[in-house]
């Protein structure tokens, strides 16, 4: 007697529907799983065995039992493919499924000994792979239904314990079972000023008109960014107000964002849609597999993927591992990142923001503006420091900031009267609607994003300023990558201020932005 059940296998972000097929058969009794199962999987054998004994039903003790995983060549990872293995083994022994129960249903959950279900994470992500592949139906652990529904044109059923599932695919009535324990990735403990980052504001921020209009800039076209300044100047203030200034996601980024949190096992039960770009700062001691994703087992996103339609911001810089900095070219190029190790390899989405801060030195004195600055550090310590944003990693950053500290006239002007975060997001917004306009028919949707050639051919700068742009690559002051990213930069410049095409104008502002020159007035002051 052989019955199939489907579940999901994840390999990265990407999801393969597995079949799951239980032969019952004459031979040496045994249970044997073919199909590359990881020792999680191998565990199943002894957790769906006890499952269906204490939930009332038998486990065949009398033939060989067979499991396979279809695809076989396709690795297999994770306790979620429990549940489809325990419904194989009762279709193929005792229960008696009415015609077509188990066609075009998936079954995702971990078994408990005493047939209780248990949460498990990714499933946003495999429910998106089954519908992807016309499957209309998925029981899912009871609080992970909610993340499940996100999906479009999928029935979404929730149990909490194997009989459950059993009597919905029987179409019997549902018995009770205990309430389903929440994720174990939840956070647990909360302290006092956790959310101290949803309270700023770029009204705190006083001065800092050339910086201000950078991160403008930057969030209007989802640019890459490195500031670098003496110790205490700002830098980190600017950026942990990036978010501020950055619009809603829309339906599409919300649900991307969400299947990573989802495949970290870090959504909250009844409120798992995210709307907010995330803003993520690891330290700059975390781990290669931290901030770029790996770890034992089963490959996990790292935070520049946890930072998708974000920002993720990285300060001291160059006292990260030379190794982490480097693998970063890969994800400021192309927005992606691919993770290989062994037999595994997992891409995920990476299309955050990556905001740099750094000091021009190790004692963070330094400053090339002023006079009679305290520096102790030789020009050999400063350059070996500044050595570590290689040529490569510098060529793909978009915009270039120096902050200095505040003069005590602006600090102190009783004139001055700095934007709000409100003020400026409604720039922001207005950009990134007419990048949306803009690029309706291509496949992605800010300027930070657009291929070089497409810019060339289907949106060039005028001509005047493609001729001075020309000349900014021939006379060596830009590589052609570097030539393309001014032209990125210069479309969102010109997006801020409302013109169709950018010209000379916008050019100019956008190599003044690459280069760390600084800003003309006109620009700071006019802001369109």
């Amino acid at each position: 007697m052989v019955a199939t059940t489907r579940t999901v296998s994840l390999q990265g972000a990407v999801g393969h529907v597995i079949d799951v097929q239980v032969d019952l058969g004459p031979g040496l009794i045994q249970t044997a799983m073919v199909g590359r199962p990881d020792m999680a999987i191998n565990e199943a054998r002894e957790r769906c065995r006890a499952a269906i004994d204490n939930s009332g039903f038998h486990w065949p003790v009398t033939r060989r039992t067979t499991v396979l995983l279809s695809p076989a060549d396709l690795p297999k990872r994770g306790t979620h493919f429990d549940l489809a293995i325990a419904v194989a083994v009762l279709a193929a022994s005792e229960a008696r499924f009415p015609g077509g129960a188990l066609e075009g249903v998936v079954l995702i959950g971990e078994l408990s000994l005493d047939g209780r279900i248990r949460c498990v994470p990714g499933v946003l992500p495999m429910v998106m792979a089954a519908a992807a592949r016309g499957i209309g139906r998925v029981v899912v652990p009871e609080p992970q239904a909610g993340e499940a529904a996100l999906v479009e044109g999928v029935e979404v059923y929730g149990v909490r314990s194997l009989r459950q599932a059993h009597a919905l695919l029987m179409g019997e009535e549902i018995p009770e079972a205990p309430p389903v324990e929440p994720p174990t990735g939840n956070p647990l403990l909360s302290w006092r000023g956790q959310s101290r980052l949803e309270e700023v504001d770029l009204l705190d921020v006083l001065g800092m008109a050339d910086a201000r209009y950078a991160l403008e800039v930057a969030a209007a076209g989802g640019h890459h960014l490195l500031l670098t300044g003496p110790k205490g100047a700002g830098k980190t203030t600017l950026a942990e107000r990036i978010p501020t200034i950055l619009p809603d996601l829309d339906a599409q980024e919300s649900l991307e964002l969400t299947a990573i949190q989802s495949l970290c096992g870090g959504l909250v039960p009844g409120a798992p849609v995210l709307t907010r770009p995330p803003f993520r700062a690891p330290h700059h001691t975390a781990s290669r597999a931290g901030i770029l994703g790996g770890g034992t087992g089963r490959v996990h996103p790292g935070e520049v993927s946890r930072a998708h339609h974000g920002v993720l911001f990285l300060d001291e810089f160059p006292l990260l591992p030379g190794d982490i900095i480097e693998a970063l070219r890969q994800p400021l190029e192309s927005g992606e990142i691919t993770i290989a190790r062994g037999d595994e390899d997992a891409t995920y989405p990476a299309g955050g923001m990556l905001v740099l801060a750094c000091n021009p030195c190790p004692c963070g004195e330094y400053s090339p503006l002023t006079r009679d600055h305290r520096c102790i550090c030789t020009e050999v310590r400063r350059r070996e420091y500044r050595r570590k944003i290689s040529g490569p990693i510098a060529d793909r950053i978009d915009i270039t900031r120096f902050v200095e500290p505040v003069p005590a006239h602006e600090r102190n002007d009783p004139f001055g009267r700095p934007e709000s975060s409100a003020d400026v997001l409604v720039r922001v917004a207005e950009a990134r609607r007419r990048q949306r306009v803009r690029y309706a028919d291509d496949d992605w949707r800010l300027n930070a994003h657009a291929p070089g050639p497409a810019l060339r051919t289907a949106y060039p700068l005028d001509p005047d300023a493609t001729r001075a742009l020309d000349t900014e690559v021939y006379a060596g002051s830009l590589t052609r990558r570097g030539a393309t990213r001014v032209h990125r930069v210069a479309w969102s410049v010109a997006d801020l201020r409302g013109v169709d095409r950018p010209g000379c104008a916008e050019l100019d502002t956008a190599l003044r932005l690459r280069t760390a020159r600084p800003l003309d007035l006109a620009t700071l002051a006019g802001r369109a």
